[in-house]
């Protein structure tokens, strides 16, 4: 009798304890990629910058082209994880690898994604790979970059995007962007961080791989001494215990059946492994001396969608109209450009855009979408056989008429010395791309050439209208002055 009381009085209680939410388990919730916020930046805004930063990166460091086997493995690789992310919340992604032996992997604003070959050689499996690859798309996601810079600062970085390489990289380095020492230097908070960690396990998980990979990838980092660890994680400041972290956050996700490596990867690691890599400080001489850039063009590295770098005066396409003298005016004061392998001095109202194989000195309102009408062009060229001086001036000059049609030689090749070595001097004519009344006005262009000591030809090209020339011949000539060739 006093058992059937007893289990007439728990069996009720223990139906109330088990039907409340205080004891019941928390329920699965398959996990979300969060709002990422609205910065003050567009989204095209970001890209355009982004491109421009990408751009820097292909001239300060080696990259492999996109033909390379490591890289199309990397691509696919990111393109499974972008297709997790829903397409009113995605970026125009890219996928590049730096021939660089360190462990490291940033994040440009707008997309572009660079991992280095250090870090492929140091994963144990796909998912640690793809791990550090959704953490970088996290911060484009987050947009974290765009977040930097206090709202009032915009408006200086904002009219950086319309100007020329000058501004940019300005503007680059307050969205904490800066390039030295053969790395990218971004400045990301601990938040920033934690929440790369969070929104990268979810594409992790949608992508069918264990989040909890990344976290013992960047713990496994934190344990090594020397090998490049410590330079992603100065790059990466740790939030905290990330394992423990992760672990919370997919502790009430669905389970599944992750993908840990695949036969693609560790084929793509084996080829990684034969590849040459660079040491940060061989990665920073190089730079100095434009061997990247050269490089990367010779290879065929490419940035896909960069900025215009294609020098030309008389370019078919680009035209200017109603450009005024006092809007082109070089002011008095000068400032320093300091290129890879030459300085030069030049207005300090004027700006200098660096391209890949190029650099485009000019004033804002005398540079059009696809014209330069005023300003300098210099640019290091191939010089083919080791040809003498001559020689390779008259090539660059037939060459520069294939390219600008009507391009024509006005005054024959002159001697004269630059910056201490023997140089030539050769004026030439052509159409500008100003026009007055529907037409192209006359254009006079001073070409001046002399040996680079890395053996190519160093040539730069002074631009004006024909009327307006000798009132800017003299700045021109300062200028010319002012150049040092290392």
């Amino acid at each position: 009798m006093q058992t059937s009381i007893s289990t007439r009085l728990i069996t009720p209680l223990l139906i109330l304890l088990l039907a409340s939410p205080a004891w019941s388990a928390t329920p699965l919730a398959t996990p979300a990629l969060p709002d990422p916020g609205h910065p003050s930046m567009s989204k095209q805004q970001q890209e355009q910058l982004g491109l421009k930063a990408a751009a820097e990166v292909y001239k300060q460091m080696p990259v492999l082209p996109d033909s390379s086997p490591v890289t199309q493995y990397v691509q696919q690789l990111g393109k499974k994880l972008v297709t997790v992310i829903p397409p009113d919340r995605t970026w125009p992604y890219q996928f590049h690898v730096v021939q660089q032996s360190d462990i490291n992997a940033f994040a440009l604003p707008g997309g572009p994604i660079f991992i280095n070959i250090g870090t492929i050689n140091a994963a144990d499996n796909e998912a640690e790979l793809a791990g550090v690859m959704s953490h970088e798309m996290s911060h484009v996601y987050m947009q974290h970059s765009a977040k930097q810079a206090p709202k009032q600062e915009w408006a200086g970085i904002l009219g950086a995007l319309g100007g020329l390489l000058g501004g940019t990289a300005g503007a680059l380095a307050q969205l904490g962007i800066q390039y030295g020492a053969g790395t990218i230097l971004m400045k990301y908070s601990r938040t920033d961080e934690a929440q790369a960690d969070a929104v990268g396990a979810v594409i992790m998980y949608k992508a069918g791989y264990d989040p909890r990979a990344m976290a013992d990838f960047f713990a496994k980092l934190e344990k090594m001494v020397g090998n490049g660890g410590p330079q992603f994680l100065s790059d990466h400041p740790n939030p905290g215990n990330r394992v423990e972290a992760v672990n919370k956050e997919i502790a009430h996700w669905p389970p599944k059946q992750y993908l840990q490596t695949s036969p693609a990867f560790l084929q793509a690691k084996q080829q990684a492994k034969g590849i040459k890599a660079y040491s940060a400080q061989q990665i920073s001489d190089g730079a100095k001396t434009g061997q990247w850039a050269q490089q990367n063009q010779k290879s065929g590295a490419v940035l896909p969608g960069a900025p215009s770098t294609t020098p030309a005066s008389t370019a078919s396409g680009g035209t200017l109209t109603n450009v005024s003298y006092q809007q082109v005016q070089p002011s008095g004061d000068f400032k320093t450009y300091q290129g890879a392998n030459f300085s030069i001095n030049y207005p300090g109202n004027w700006q200098a855009s660096a391209g890949q194989t190029s650099v485009t000195i000019a004033p804002p309102a005398g540079v059009g979408e696809n014209a330069i009408a005023y300003g300098a062009l210099i640019a290091i060229a191939q010089n083919a056989n080791n040809s003498s001086l001559d020689q390779a001036t008259q090539a660059l000059i037939q060459n520069l008429q294939q390219t600008n049609p009507g391009l024509r030689i006005y005054n024959s090749s002159q001697k004269m010395q630059v910056s201490g070595v023997d140089a030539r001097s050769t004026m030439l004519e052509g159409n500008s791309p100003v026009q007055q009344n529907g037409q192209a006005v006359p254009e006079r262009d001073w070409l001046v050439t002399l040996a680079s000591p890395e053996g190519g030809l160093l040539h730069l090209v002074f631009i004006a209208p024909e009327n307006q020339f000798s009132q800017l011949q003299p700045t021109y000539q300062k200028m010319l002055d002012s150049l040092q060739v290392r």
